[in-house]
Formats: C-alpha cells, sequence, structure tokens
C-alpha cells in the first residue's frame, strides 16, 4: 500500500497558559507573573510538530471538540503543515488544558492540568486504511482500549508503534507498553518500569520484544539499545542554553520518528534528537523554539 503520511499521531494535544516566574514559590505567597504566552503542545502534537519541521509528512488522527480550545489546536497544528483531516469531533473531547508555572532561575516547570473526558483516538478511528498509510505510527499513555486498537493495527500493517509513555497509572497502560516498537522514556520512569536505576541496564531490559529502546537522562545525555545490537550506547548531550524545558523530550520523540520513517540509522536518529531538544531548550514554551530539519543540520556542523 502506498504512504500517505510518514508519521501519523493519535495521543493527546495541550493548550498550555505559560506563566513565568522569577522563582517556584513556597505556599501563600503572591508572585509577580514576569509574563505569559499561550501556546499549543501536548505528547503527541509536540512530537508532530517536531517531525513536520524535519519535513515529514505528518497527521494528527485524536478526536477534538467544537470548543475555542480544540479549534486553536487544529489551527497551529495546521500551521506546521500537519494533515487534521483525520481528527474526528467528539462532544467530550479536546485539548488538555494546562497552566505551567515556569521558573526563570531554575529552569524549571510545574504542570497544572485538566483533563477532558475524551483524549486520544475514539473507538472507531483512525481506521486500518488510515494507519496503514503511515510509515509511523506515534501514540501516548492517553486513550485506553482505544489506543491499544490502534497499535493492533499498526502491528499487523508493519507500521512500527513509536510512544512517548510518563505515567503507568492510566487505562490500558500494559498493553499500551506492550505494544510499542520503539520506546523513549525518561531515566525516572525507565528505572519505575525496571526497578534498575542505571539507565544503561533499564534500556536493555525494556529492549526485550522491542526493535530501539531510548531512555533519557537530561543534561546526562541518553542511553540507547537495538534489538539487534543488545549493548547500550550512550549518546551525550549537546551543550544548550537551557531557558525553558518544555517540550524538550517531546521533540526528541517527533524528530526520532521522522529520522525512524526516513530510514536513518538508529544511533543518528538519536544523535538529531538529541541535537533538536537541546537546540528547542533555548526557547520558552512547547513548541516555539522546536528546530526544522536546516537548523539541526547547522547545529551539528557548527554547535
Amino acid at each position: 500500500m502506498s504512504k500517505t503520511w510518514d508519521v501519523l499521531g493519535v495521543g493527546c494535544t495541550t493548550v498550555d497558559e505559560l506563566l513565568y516566574v522569577a522563582a517556584y514559590p513556597p505556599a501563600d505567597l503572591k508572585v509577580a507573573v514576569n509574563r505569559r504566552e499561550r501556546q499549543c503542545g501536548g505528547l503527541a502534537a509536540t512530537a508532530l510538530v517536531a517531525a513536520a519541521r524535519q519535513g515529514a509528512s505528518c497527521a494528527y488522527a485524536g478526536a477534538l471538540g467544537d470548543d475555542e480550545d480544540s479549534a486553536y489546536v487544529r489551527a497551529a497544528l495546521a500551521a506546521d503543515g500537519i494533515d487534521v483531516s483525520l481528527s474526528p469531533r467528539h462532544s467530550s473531547a479536546g485539548p488538555i488544558r494546562s497552566t505551567i508555572i515556569v521558573d526563570q532561575s531554575a529552569h524549571t516547570r510545574n504542570i497544572f492540568f485538566q483533563r477532558p473526558a475524551v483524549v486520544g483516538p475514539l473507538a472507531d478511528a483512525p481506521t486500518s486504511d488510515q494507519v496503514r498509510a503511515a510509515r509511523v505510527l506515534f501514540v501516548d499513555h492517553y486513550g485506553g482500549p482505544a489506543t491499544v486498537r490502534v497499535q493492533e493495527l499498526a502491528q499487523n500493517a508493519g507500521v512500527p508503534v513509536v510512544a512517548d509513555l510518563e505515567r503507568e497509572d492510566v487505562p490500558e497502560f500494559d498493553q499500551i507498553l506492550r505494544r510499542c516498537d520503539h520506546l523513549i522514556v525518561s531515566e525516572r520512569f525507565a528505572a519505575r518500569l525496571t526497578g534498575r536505576a542505571d539507565p544503561a541496564d533499564a534500556a536493555a531490559a525494556l529492549c526485550s520484544g522491542r526493535l530501539a529502546v531510548v531512555v533519557t537522562c537530561g543534561s546526562a545525555g541518553c542511553w540507547f539499545v537495538a534489538q539487534d545490537e543488545p549493548s547500550a550506547q550512550r549518546q551525550p548531550a549537546f551543550p544548550a542554553r537551557v531557558v525553558d524545558t518544555t517540550g524538550c523530550g517531546d521533540t526528541f520523540h517527533g524528530v526520532y520518528a521522522a529520522e525512524l520513517a526516513r530510514g536513518t540509522a538508529l544511533p543518528e536518529r538519536v544523535r538529531r534528537a538529541s541535537a533538536a531538544a537541546a537546540i528547542k531548550a533555548a526557547h520558552h514554551g512547547a513548541q516555539k523554539g522546536i528546530p526544522t530539519r536546516a537548523v539541526v543540520d547547522r547545529f551539528l556542523v557548527y554547535g
């Protein structure tokens, strides 16, 4: 079957209200907000934006509503060339609404979110033909049985599944985890899943039955393992001027997915994803600083 999209995403979207403060406060204090922004975000949405800026053809097939926030997300994704025609409308669906407090001194952030009843795919969308028309399927931990169904469609069609999982206390998590071909998780989450504190050991443990696993360790870089190369390899982090880490992990995932669709070998996939995340860290918000492929190319040559 001919391919229409390089990356098809079905996970969560968000509308992020970002508040920038000098330092995150203790309880019962009044704090001046230095600036505020509104941006589109979310695990799947930000990964798709990152993939699209690498030149990948992308589509979003999770459900959205008829509300203003859903319209905002559709417009933001479409502005990056992402096909939103596959996104069904559902009265109980919509983006997650997040308030993100960015500590400008420590360069950290706290996220407060409100989730609608339906996040991610519906029980009957996307269709089997739509999944087969993608080179890569991107999922996150949202969607429960509906996400499992889409993963099964992808695996039956030979479409690799790239996953961004951050929480295990969600419906059907074990089933979603089991059906991930390329798993990229944080060092902390990998340790929770495996009981292994060493990220290289955790990556190797998680790779059983998968094509590849990457465990990200922030400024310490990341470790990655392939099914056909069981020895963990390390990708050092690139020097970064850290302004805001919001969206850095999602950027890593999206660039990885785009490079997988392109046929790039695993070490170079990880290298390019790491570079893109470092570039993103120098910008405010989830999506504003995500680089294009040309910017990543220049960064890898000149730093």
